[in-house]
C-alpha cells in the first residue's frame, strides 16, 4: 500500500484532539482489558461457580441501564469534563482493586461492589464518549473512518490485554493487573486535558432535563425503522451472542483441560479476531454495504458459536474463538458507524444512550447473567448451542430490512 493510501485510512488522524484521544484511550484499554480478564478469574477462582460468574458480569454492569439518562444529560454538557470525572472514578477504583489483591484482602463481595461503583461510570462515561466523537473531529466526512479507528485499537487492547493478563495472573496473581489498569488511565487523562476544544454551552430554555426529552429521544429511535432495526439486532446479538465472557473460563478450564495460561490465550485469540475485523473496517471506503456486513456478520456468529459449543478439541475451539471475537466486532463497530450517520446531531446525546442499551455495554453483562443461569441448569456447551440458535434467526429476520437501511444511509 503506498504511503498515500494508507494517510488516506488514518485520515481521522489529522484531527489533533482526536488523535491524542486515539492514542490515550487506546493506552487505558488495554489496562481495561487486563482488569476485565482477572477480575473474570478472580471470581470463578474464588468460587467456580458459572452461576456466579454470570450473576458477577451483570452486577458489575447493571448501572448502565441509566446509559439513556446520561445521554439526555450530556447533551448540555462540556462533554470533556465529564470523561475527566468518570475517567478518574474508573481510576482510583482499579487502585483500590490492586491493593486489596496484592494485600490478599479480595473477596467476592468486594469484587462486586468495586465493579458496580465502575458500572455507575460507565454509565455516563459510554454515551458521553460516543456524542464527545463527533467533536474532535475536524471533518465530518472522517468520522467513519475514526469510529473504525477506535474499533481497531480496541481490537489491539483486546490482544495485548488479555495475552499479558495470562502470563501476569500466573506468575504475579490478579493485583498485577489491577495495578497495570489503575497507571494506565494516566494516558487518557493526559490527553483529555491536553486537546483544545471550545464547549458551547446550552441556553438556559434547555439546561433542565425533563422527562418529555428523554421520551421524545425514544420516539425518535423507534419511529425510525432503520435505526429500530439495527438496534434489534445488536441487543440480540450482544444478548445471545457474547457469552464467551462468562463461560470461557469453564470452556478453558473444565471442557478442554487448561489453567489461567489457557483463558488467557483463549481471550487473546477472540481479540486477533476482534482486531482483524476492526483493520478490515478502517480500511473500508464509505457505509455501502456496510448494512449487509452487519447481518451477515450476525448469522455467522450463530454458526460459529454452535461449532464452539459442541467442540472438545482444543484447536477447533481456538479458531471458533476467533471468529467469534472478529463477527462481534465487525456488529458493534458497523452498528455505531450506520446510527451516527443517520442521527440528527441535536438528538446524537440521546440516541447514543439508546444505543448503550443495545450495546455490548448493557446487553453483554445481561447476556452474561442468562448465560450464567442457564449454564447452571443445562451446562455451558448447551448453553452456547442456544445462543448460536437465537443469532442465526435474528438474522434471518433482519434481512427483510437491508432496503430501508442501505436508503437511508449518506452516501
Amino acid at each position: 500500500m503506498k504511503f498515500s493510501q494508507l494517510k488516506s485510512k488514518l485520515r481521522a488522524l489529522n484531527s489533533k484532539n482526536y488523535r491524542l484521544f486515539f492514542f490515550g484511550q487506546g493506552t487505558s484499554l488495554i489496562g481495561t482489558w487486563m482488569n476485565n480478564v482477572a477480575a473474570i478469574w478472580e471470581v470463578y477462582h474464588l468460587t467456580n461457580s458459572p452461576l456466579l460468574l454470570g450473576v458477577f458480569g451483570f452486577l458489575s454492569q447493571s448501572p448502565l441501564i441509566l446509559a439513556p439518562l446520561a445521554g439526555s444529560f450530556i447533551e448540555r454538557q462540556n462533554n470533556r469534563q465529564v470523561l475527566l470525572i468518570t475517567q478518574t472514578i474508573s481510576m482510583v477504583q482499579s487502585f483500590a482493586l490492586a491493593v486489596l489483591a496484592l494485600t490478599q484482602s479480595l473477596n467476592l463481595g468486594y469484587l462486586i461492589i468495586l465493579s458496580f461503583i465502575q458500572g455507575m461510570a460507565n454509565a455516563l462515561d459510554v454515551p458521553t464518549r460516543q456524542a464527545f466523537l463527533p467533536e474532535m473531529i475536524d471533518d465530518k466526512a472522517d468520522l467513519d473512518n475514526a469510529i473504525a479507528l477506535n474499533a481497531s485499537f480496541s481490537g489491539f487492547a483486546r490482544l495485548i490485554g488479555p495475552a499479558i493478563a495470562g502470563v501476569l495472573i500466573s506468575k504475579f496473581g490478579t493485583g498485577s493487573c489491577f495495578l497495570v489498569d489503575g497507571i494506565s488511565y494516566f494516558a487518557i487523562l493526559a490527553s483529555l486535558m491536553a486537546m483544545k476544544i471550545l464547549h458551547q454551552p446550552s441556553d438556559s430554555t434547555t439546561a433542565k432535563f425533563n422527562r418529555q426529552e428523554l421520551a421524545s429521544g425514544f420516539r425518535y429511535v423507534f419511529n425510525s425503522k432503520p435505526i429500530r432495526s439495527i438496534l434489534f439486532l445488536l441487543a440480540l446479538v450482544n444478548f445471545m451472542g457474547t457469552p464467551l465472557i462468562a463461560l470461557v473460563p469453564i470452556f478453558s478450564k473444565e471442557i478442554l483441560g487448561g489453567d489461567s495460561s489457557t483463558f488467557g490465550s483463549m481471550m487473546t485469540v477472540s481479540a486477533v479476531g476482534a482486531l482483524t475485523g476492526a483493520i478490515y473496517l478502517s480500511l473500508r471506503s464509505g457505509l455501502v454495504g456496510l448494512e449487509r456486513l452487519f447481518g451477515i456478520s450476525a448469522a455467522m456468529l450463530g454458526v460459529v458459536l454452535v461449532i464452539f459449543s459442541q467442540s472438545k478439541v482444543m484447536w477447533l475451539s481456538f479458531v471458533a474463538v476467533g471468529f467469534i471475537g472478529l463477527f462481534l466486532i465487525i456488529e458493534n463497530a458497523a452498528s455505531n458507524t450506520m446510527i451516527l450517520s443517520m442521527t440528527d446531531e441535536d438528538k446524537r446525546g440521546r440516541v447514543m444512550g439508546i444505543y448503550t442499551i443495545a450495546s455490548d455495554t448493557i446487553m453483554l453483562p445481561c447476556g452474561n447473567l442468562f448465560a450464567g443461569v442457564l449454564a447452571y441448569l443445562i451446562g455451558a456447551p448447551s448453553t452456547m448451542l442456544v445462543e448460536g440458535i437465537f443469532c442465526a434467526i435474528g438474522a434471518v429476520v433482519f434481512w427483510q430490512y437491508l432496503p430501508i437501511i442501505r436508503r437511508s444511509l449518506p452516501r
